[in-house]
């Protein structure tokens, strides 16, 4: 159940942050983003909280339903966010969030089995920057925010590490009993 629900989740976040960017934040920059505050000094566009989202949901797809169903979930998540964004922001998105989730996919499919906490941690850094100098450089021809991207990004990452190991261990408990 957990895993479906997941692939819902995962399938919403990128036309929400589509959405977030252009609607939602502290500051709105004129023909930019529209920014909220993700450390000391670090701004970020909204959406990034969204796609930090993603980055774990996808993570738990895969360790629900495996790597099939997680590739599926990225397909599903590009193509939902052509429906709620202006055509460049949709092209930089798409390009971003498929080419920063496969090598989210990528770094966290050989961790997994070793090491879960580090799989989510690695996969969700390495997400984070593609996603982040891609999306920005291709949106709005700009790196301005491309730290604070990360920052929130990573944020979410490290929040979802105690959401992950508690399902792979009720999962392993379930097993077992």
């Amino acid at each position: 159940m957990l895993g479906y629900i997941s692939v819902l989740g995962f399938a919403a976040t990128v036309p929400l942050a589509n959405y977030m960017i252009s609607n939602v934040g502290s500051v709105c920059i004129p023909d930019g983003p529209c920014l909220i505050p993700v450390a000391p000094g670090l701004m970020a566009p909204s959406g990034v909280l969204m796609i930090g989202l993603a980055l774990v949901l996808r993570d738990l797809v895969h360790e629900k339903l495996g790597w099939k169903w997680a590739i599926g979930a990225i397909a599903a998540g590009a193509i939902l966010s052509g429906f709620v964004a202006p055509t460049a922001l949709v092209v930089a998105s798409v390009a971003a969030f498929a080419l920063s989730e496969l090598c989210d996919f990528a770094v966290y499919a050989p961790l997994r089995k070793r090491q879960l906490w580090l799989a989510v941690l690695a996969s969700g850094i390495v997400g984070a920057m593609v996603d982040s100098a891609l999306f920005l450089h291709l949106a709005f021809n700009s790196l301005d925010h491309v730290a604070g991207n990360v920052m929130g990004k990573i944020w979410m990452s490290a929040l979802a590490v105690p959401l992950i190991l508690g399902s792979r261990y009720l999962r392993r408990s379930s097993r077992r009993g």
